[in-house]
């Protein structure tokens, strides 16, 4: 028996990166996948290794900054599968140019907030109700350790739209908590994905980065894969309105070990 045998699961950011990684993880747990994403080329690419696979999956192109998109997601979900009873909110940008409260582009701002926190929004709203009509089911937002603390590398907005993630899920999780929905915010530390990996490719920046790690090394996607698919499954079922921290150790920090290689 699969985790999320008999479930619909709706995935925003599903192409690549950790978006793709809980997709194939959580069709292995038995979950019928509905795939989101910008980019269509890659996200049936996706559905095809899946079916391949012997998954059952199906692709829905989607911006999560536009209601509209986000309710027509919902919809094929009710259409294909006729339930949605995970909906995992993953989808998520961090421009190059989103730096320091004065350098941050007013249109970075804007765009920022309303893929990562008002697309969040609009993922929920789309979702809640064909949840309440199957009897409930469990939000997984991403958040970040940043929604926790703050970033000396400055990242205003992102910043910003993760703490934002992380206050809207409790909010979400109280509302709903006796209609039979959870809602939990995943946060994590720096993952080794594409959207990362151009970030990093400067080998200052990624030391930078790598030394308040103490595990001294990037999170995998498939790690924290498996960490949604705790908060999606009936494992966490006491659980709504958390924040569950999979960053190698940052935020629990004062300072990190000493590398026993001597860097």
């Amino acid at each position: 028996m699969g985790r999320l045998d008999g479930r619909v699961a709706l995935i925003t950011g599903a192409a690549s990166g950790m978006g793709a990684a809980a997709a194939e993880l959580f069709a292995r747990e038995g979950a019928r996948v509905v795939a989101v994403d910008v980019e269509p080329a890659a996200g049936t690419a996706l559905v095809a290794r899946l079916r391949d696979a012997g998954h059952d999956a199906s692709f829905v192109t989607a911006d999560v900054s536009r209601a509209d998109d986000c309710n027509r997601m919902v919809a094929a979900a009710l259409e294909r599968y006729g339930a949605l009873h995970v909906l995992y909110n993953n989808a998520g940008i961090f421009p190059a140019d989103d730096g320091g409260l004065l350098e941050t582009p007013e249109p970075t701002w804007d765009r920022v907030v309303a893929v990562n926190l008002k697309g969040v929004w609009h993922g929920c709203r789309a979702a809640v109700p064909a949840m309440l009509a199957g009897g409930g089911g469990s939000i997984v937002n991403v958040a970040s350790f940043v929604a926790l603390m703050g970033s000396a590398t400055a990242q205003v907005a992102y910043t910003a739209s993760k703490g934002g993630v992380l206050a809207m899920t409790r909010e979400i999780a109280v509302e709903y908590a006796r209609q039979g929905i959870r809602a939990n915010a995943l946060c994590p530390g720096p993952i080794e994905t594409p959207l990362l990996a151009g970030l990093l490719a400067d080998p200052h920046q990624r030391a930078r980065r790598l030394v308040h790690v103490p595990m001294g090394r990037l999170g995998r996607a498939e790690e924290l894969a498996k960490a949604a698919l705790f908060l999606a499954s009936d494992d966490s079922s006491f659980m709504t309105g958390a924040a569950l921290v999979v960053d190698g150790g940052i935020t629990a920090a004062y300072v990190t070990p000493e590398d026993p290689a001597g860097a």
